[in-house]
């Protein structure tokens, strides 16, 4: 029997033979500092605070803060809403102001709330919606929940099958660069909820974070404190929506922008 490397030599359309090493193609480092290993250790003397610690690279910062980012998106459900833009809203009478005020919101979000109540069924959360898709367009990160589907899932948090830490997700929630909280007030008002909104719009409102907040209720029936935080005039712009419910037939509609999707 031929030894197998003559076998190989002999039948080149089985496999391609050379006697020559074969050098291994290895792709250059993405990052210069550390090379794609995601820390640092700095090179400083032995005296030094600094010596044998392990620090994260920029690089690696970076890319955790875009899993943050695509993490609040799918936690956020914005795909849910299509046809929810500032282009498809229709205003009915009483919806122009807050048409106009949200689209001045999403374009400079920066340090400023916005507060839109109102009946059931006259735009909020489509405003809302919209400018929570138009930041995002604008490479802003921004977290999305109807607020008693928020409370629902920092309960989950704790559950024993539970794939988020509840500190983690916490965090991540009230630090996001932009908040919509939506239908606030009708959460379930335990006393473990009302405190963790509180602490949640409380932090927003010291930092001066952009925050939205559309409610139906009677706003003498939220917390004085989040009421309070959520009305300072020198924070927040709040737009009453005086305006039919656009469900009801017979309704009708003065003004049409976009493809005519109605509102959620």
């Amino acid at each position: 029997m031929k030894p197998l490397n003559d076998f190989l030599k002999s039948h080149p359309a089985i496999v391609q033979y050379s006697d020559e090493p074969v050098e291994e193609q290895i792709d250059p480092p993405v990052c210069p500092k550390c090379g794609d290993r995601g820390f640092l250790r700095y090179d400083v003397p032995v005296d030094h605070p600094g010596f044998g610690q392990v620090y994260e690279c920029d690089c690696r910062k970076q890319q955790k803060a875009v899993e943050r980012l695509e993490h609040l998106r799918k936690l956020s459900n914005l795909s849910a809403f299509t046809g929810t833009s500032f282009a498809d809203f229709e205003t009915v009478p009483g919806t122009q102001r807050a048409y106009e005020e949200a689209m001045t919101f999403a374009q400079d979000p920066t340090q400023r709330w916005l507060v839109l109540s109102g009946p059931v069924g006259v735009g909020k959360t489509h405003l809302a919606v919209a400018i929570a898709h138009f930041v995002i367009e604008q490479g802003m990160n921004a977290y999305f929940a109807a607020v008693p589907d928020l409370m629902d899932h920092l309960r989950s948090t704790f559950g024993p099958d539970s794939e988020d830490a509840y500190d983690t997700r916490f965090e991540e929630i009230r630090n996001a660069q932009l908040l919509v909280l939506d239908d606030l007030g009708t959460e379930n008002a335990t006393p473990w909820a009302q405190e963790k909104l509180y602490q949640i719009i409380n932090h927003r409102y010291v930092e001066r974070l952009p925050t939205v907040i559309t409610t139906n209720v009677d706003l003498r029936k939220i917390d004085d404190r989040i009421a309070s935080r959520m009305l300072d005039h020198r924070l927040s712009t709040h737009v009453d929506i005086d305006a039919t419910d656009y469900r009801r037939p017979g309704e009708t509609r003065i003004i049409r922008r976009g493809s005519g999707n109605r509102r959620p």
